[in-house]
């Protein structure tokens, strides 16, 4: 009776702890999307702002609507450089961060190098990228490439430097190799720290690409973005930048409902 009475609420909602939490998170989402929306809308015709500086949401959007074929075409190349770009630095990264961790000598002789790479501005590192391998998808992703590897091997190496050595010590005691002690306490434990580096990189790596497109290029958010520039085309602009928007923001949410998948423990903390 008593079980009855603790599960009936639970039973009733049909739903789990974790897909509460979800549909709360993207209630919330939407509720900050709408209320961004109308703010935007509502401020440029209350204060008559000037559609040369800031046009009014519905005209962005209609600008969208009018040419949905080239906004999508652009958006799809930029994510695509971002993704091959993203994917590389993050494989990358966690495997220099692991290799720094367990090797000291490695960590001693190349670990500044990997420092000083990052005082490069992207615009410096993105010049000489394209005039090596040209106007080309592959320079793209080496710039996201670039702006993503770092951020994740600094938090792989803080991670799985973070164990305690008492931790450590009870796994020796039931005998636990050193690769059992990497794969079943170290990297689980570096997780929540990777995946804080993975979700920032996510939007590095977009920035990367886009900025690698202003180089030169015939399609890309970028270059649509460089060509609404020169030709003062502000509802243009304004639809890339929220094109960007959308797909920094997508990105962001899919590596962050991998991490709350993979990390799913932070959810009961």
């Amino acid at each position: 009776m008593a079980d009855a009475v603790i599960s009936g609420p639970a039973a009733a909602s049909g739903l789990s702890p974790g897909r509460k939490a979800g549909f709360r998170r993207a209630g919330s989402l939407l509720l900050s999307i709408l209320i961004l929306a109308l703010l935007w809308e509502g401020a440029t015709r209350l204060f008559n702002v000037s559609p040369f500086y800031l046009p009014p949401l519905s005209t962005v959007i209609g600008t969208i609507a009018e040419h949905p074929g080239d906004f999508l075409a652009a958006a799809l190349r930029t994510l695509t450089e971002t993704l091959i770009g993203y994917v590389a630095g993050v494989l990358v990264g966690v495997a220099s961060g692991a290799l720094f961790f367990q090797i000291r000598l490695l960590r001693e002789l190349f670990f500044p190098l990997f420092i000083i790479s990052q005082t490069i501005p992207v615009i410096a590192f993105g010049a000489i990228i394209v005039m090596v391998f040209g106007n080309t998808l592959a320079s793209k992703a080496i710039i996201a490439f670039y702006l993503t590897f770092f951020p994740v091997t600094v938090n792989t190496l803080a991670g799985l430097s973070s164990i305690k050595h008492d931790q450590v010590a009870v796994l020796k005691s039931f005998g636990a190799t050193g690769p059992q002690i990497f794969w079943k306490l170290r990297l689980p434990a570096a997780l929540p720290q990777i995946f804080v580096a993975l979700r920032l990189s996510a939007t590095l790596a977009l920035i990367g690409a886009i900025v690698g497109e202003w180089f030169g290029d015939t399609l890309g958010l970028g270059v649509t973005l460089l060509n609404a520039m020169s030709n003062e085309n502000v509802p243009v602009l304004w639809a890339t930048i929220l094109c960007c928007a959308i797909v920094g923001s997508g990105l962001y949410g899919v590596v962050a409902a991998i991490e709350r998948a993979v990390v799913f423990w932070k959810e009961e903390m």
